[in-house]
């Protein structure tokens, strides 16, 4: 299957699909997940879907969604708070493909948004509604009211969001019984990416997604405490981000960091769809 998808894709004119994810074989992740685990590996690349082909292959999709609010669904959702976040992060991440799928191509006309954004899609993420786990919830439910919760916000740095600026979507489900080192990567990626946070030293300062002034209470319980003891005086979402990248930065970051002399701002987020077929050239 596979290797079809890999001929289709090169004649179709994209890139091959990589595994420089880190794309695990489907029988790493157990259970309810393989399916979902199955269609990443597919279907994404460095964090962009091929949207197009996944909307022909939607039948899989939807059967993994209509799985999320049976019993096994309703049982990890109750389960360790490992599977609990497993659970939420891939329920998550599998309703905003299925969002996106409904109205590909899209073509909104709101100013405020890219065309093909998903924030196009009236009502996305706080109006439309989703069965999972035996309940209805929205995309900001889930965030808000069940993942923020369970304590750890790398989870909410794993949620693509449909967007550049979101959390980069792994070729790859969330499981259980690796979910430690999956969050550990999503946080050490944070480094890496300038959509999350970008350590400028020319300009002395450092910005930041907006994700984290969203979610600001859920990083400050996170990360605040684990900032060097020299940004004490900083803001606690500041510390929270520091105490984030920290532990990843490389030397010349970590001196930069270190004078403290540094601002810290917001940047835009990038709301412009994760969509393989018209990746961006800066994407």
């Amino acid at each position: 299957m596979r290797q079809l998808l890999l001929v289709a894709v090169v004649i179709g004119g994209i890139a091959p699909l990589s595994a420089q994810d880190g794309a695990a074989t489907p029988a790493l992740v157990s259970g309810i997940h393989r399916p979902l685990d199955a269609l990443l590996d597919l279907y994404v690349r460095d964090g962009f879907v091929y949207y197009g082909a996944l909307r022909s292959d939607r039948g899989r999709l939807d059967a993994y969604v209509r799985a999320l609010d049976g019993p096994t669904g309703a049982k990890q959702a109750k389960g360790s708070r490992e599977e609990q976040v497993a659970f939420w992060i891939n329920a998550y991440n599998a309703l905003v493909l299925q969002t996106v799928i409904n109205n590909y191509p899209i073509r909104g006309r709101s100013a405020e948004y890219p065309a093909n954004s998903i924030r196009q899609i009236p009502g996305a993420f706080e109006r439309r509604t989703f069965r999972a786990a035996g309940r209805s919830v929205t995309l900001d439910g889930i965030e808000k009211d069940i993942l923020t919760p369970l304590g750890d916000a790398r989870a909410l740095l794993a949620l693509g969001r449909g967007a550049i600026g979101g959390g980069r979507l792994k070729s790859e489900a969330f499981d259980p019984a690796r979910l430690s080192q999956q969050l550990e990567a999503v946080a050490a990626e944070t480094v890496r990416r300038n959509e999350i946070v970008r350590v400028d030293a020319l300009n002395n300062q450092v910005t930041l997604s907006p994700l984290f002034s969203w979610r600001e209470p859920a990083f400050v319980t996170s990360f605040a405490d684990k900032a060097h003891a020299i940004f004490k005086e900083r803001s606690p979402i500041e510390r929270a981000a520091l105490g984030l990248i920290q532990p990843f930065i490389v030397t010349s970051e970590a001196e930069f960091l270190e004078k403290n002399t540094f601002k810290v701002a917001f940047h835009k987020f990038d709301w412009r769809l994760n969509d393989l077929s018209n990746r961006p050239p800066d994407g």
